[in-house]
């Protein structure tokens, strides 16, 4: 199961957290991979600095919605006693704002840092970033990550058709979260394998301040991979109206 995108904030409401946690239960995967940007953190958005978007926010507050929106996922589904999915972290920019906000003020270093997420409370394992990119993590033979780049400057991969510019750049089954839309591509190697890539949308009810019109591209809701083997997978979405429907 692929959670993407959650952006948990504390001016918005985490009850999409309910469903997810229902659909866990549910479907008792074998692995869970949470994308990244589990929380928004629109306290250390350098962009939004000295502007009247800024005012009134807050890191504590970010912390206790992201803190709050994993306990209503997760405290369920441990209650059911029963094995737990390997669960896979990966950093996405929006959390590594806490490592650039110390790199500008490192007098911040011991009162702000990772360990306030609390991810391994929650996590098997946490992909970090590498440098300045987000890192990679290859499971069952597909390669995860927040975003791939493209380019030496690092650029995450986007575009028209971006599943395919997945495949034409990494030349292997991915999956990224990052850009909030939906897409998928599947092509055919020279020895008769099949690669498939997925961009797998924002699991986020709200529309960003910042977004404007281009939150209407975006798909919202959560991505199964099932029978997800040497790099292949049958993809199954459900959508976020689908989950409010159904366990709402």
């Amino acid at each position: 199961m692929v959670v993407p995108d959650q952006h948990a904030h504390s001016d918005f409401s985490n009850h999409r957290a309910d469903y997810l946690a229902q659909l866990t239960i549910d479907e008792r995967p074998d692995i869970i991979v949470n994308i990244g940007d589990a929380a928004d953190m629109p306290s250390l958005a350098s962009y939004d600095k000295g502007k009247r978007s800024f005012a009134g926010k807050s890191y504590s507050k970010d912390i206790d919605a992201h803190l709050e929106f994993q306990d209503r996922w997760w405290s369920p589904v441990k209650r059911q006693k029963k094995k737990m999915a390997d669960r896979y972290f990966f950093i996405g920019n929006h959390c590594e704002r806490i490592d650039r906000a110390l790199d500008l003020s490192p007098e911040l270093e011991g009162t702000i840092g990772y360990k306030d997420l609390q991810l391994e409370d929650y996590y098997d394992e946490i992909i970090p970033y590498i440098g300045m990119t987000p890192g990679v993590k290859v499971i069952e033979g597909v390669a995860f990550a927040h975003y791939f780049i493209t380019g030496v400057m690092g650029r995450a991969v986007s575009g028209e058709h971006p599943a395919y510019s997945l495949l034409s750049k990494n030349f292997k089954s991915c999956v990224q979260g990052h850009t909030h839309v939906l897409d998928y591509c599947v092509r055919t190697t020279s020895d008769n394998n099949k690669i498939q890539a997925l961009v797998c949308g924002v699991f986020q009810d709200y529309q960003s301040s910042w977004s404007g019109v281009v939150g209407n591209l975006w798909w919202r809701g959560v991505c199964i991979l099932d029978n997800a083997e040497d790099g292949q997978f049958d993809l199954r979405t459900i959508s976020l109206k689908n989950l409010e429907k159904t366990y709402g």
